[in-house]
């Protein structure tokens, strides 16, 4: 959900800085064999708590970490055999440990490995391996749809990473929160602009139970004026998108969210989960009011003729007015909502 670097042709619209399993059995609204979902476009704040400790970065020179082989990318899920629950846990851990062997479980993409590690004590006593950890993230992103029937929402289209790895953060468990945009970073040519907002802290409006790369995924919890206000639209197939005429909802400032024009440029037929569309801010109202697609906006759905069809997922670098949408079967099948038949 972090921006990423500059360097690369797009980046991801959410915005976190620092601080699974799918839904059973559930199905979004159907009649007529069509599936309705509520298209939202609000945006929330996001609380996200990793299943272990991420490793973000090793420090200089020969360090435990390195020598016992723990690479940036890895998470970290247990110490001498006991769960790591956060940065603070491990430092107890470390801390009982002393100096002594350790053995450290990690999980390294599709693999889990055991790891030998000798910590050391700095001069001032502190035990540590030698490595830059991180456990949670929050931020502001948007809702891109609502099931009244099972309660489960989508946002951002893509998965929350990691600022420093691009690594998915492993979800133990996360929430949302109501959130209003106060302010807006205009985009340009070579810096993505970005929404600012405020968080209501008092409450939490849902709870996320995952984290894809196309989407992070939870279940609403109590009544939100912002996410019910719209009535549900059919959902399209990804053979019923087209090029050419389209809209999304966008939540750019205060509390409303607010429908503008876009054009769909190309469809995409390759792999990639989250680039299935390339699309054009085309409403003259949103260009002047912010240059075009900014950071925060990932996850505004994008609707067709009348139904949802995707959402906004990622802006071009070097073209503020441009960026890539992922269709929306791909955010159901993420969510554990496949498509009605």
């Amino acid at each position: 959900m972090h921006s990423l670097s500059s360097r690369i042709a797009a980046t991801c619209l959410g915005i976190l800085v620092t601080c699974a399993a799918m839904a059973p059995g559930v199905r979004a609204a159907a009649r007529d064999g069509t599936q309705y979902l509520v298209p939202v476009g609000h945006t929330v704040g996001v609380k996200l708590f990793s299943d272990g400790v991420l490793v973000v970065g090793l420090s200089d020179g020969e360090t435990p970490a390195k020598e016992s082989g723990l690479r940036e990318g890895d998470i970290l899920l247990s110490f001498n055999g006991t769960d790591v629950d956060s940065t603070e846990h491990l430092q107890r851990l470390l801390s009982e440990n002393g100096e002594a062997v350790a053995t450290i479980n990690v999980k390294r993409g599709a693999k889990t490995l055991t790891l030998r590690v000798t910590p050391e004590a700095g001069e001032d006593g502190v035990c540590r391996l030698g490595a830059w950890i991180r456990d949670s993230m929050a931020g502001i992103g948007t809702m891109t749809f609502y099931d009244p029937v099972s309660g489960v929402f989508g946002s951002l289209g893509h998965g929350v990473t990691d600022v420093d790895t691009g690594a998915l953060m492993p979800l133990e468990h996360g929430s949302i929160m109501d959130a209003t945009v106060k302010a807006v970073k205009r985009g340009e040519s070579g810096s993505p602009g970005e929404l600012r907002g405020d968080f209501d802290l008092t409450r939490d409006s849902g709870s996320l139970y995952a984290n894809t790369d196309c989407g992070l995924f939870g279940v609403i919890e109590g009544e939100s004026n912002a996410i019910t206000a719209r009535q549900p639209v059919p959902v399209a197939g990804r053979d019923e998108v087209t090029t050419g005429d389209a809209v999304i909802l966008a939540n750019c400032g205060g509390d409303e969210v607010r429908e503008y024009q876009i054009s769909i440029e190309r469809i995409y037929s390759g792999s990639s989960p989250t680039r299935n569309m390339l699309i054009r801010i085309t409403d003259p109202e949103l260009l002047a009011q912010i240059g075009g697609i900014v950071q925060g906006m990932s996850g505004s759905p994008i609707l067709q003729n009348g139904k949802l069809v995707g959402a906004v997922t990622h802006v071009l670098v070097g073209d503020a007015e441009r960026g890539y949408g992922i269709f929306i079967e791909n955010m159901l099948d993420a969510a554990g909502l496949p498509a009605a038949k």
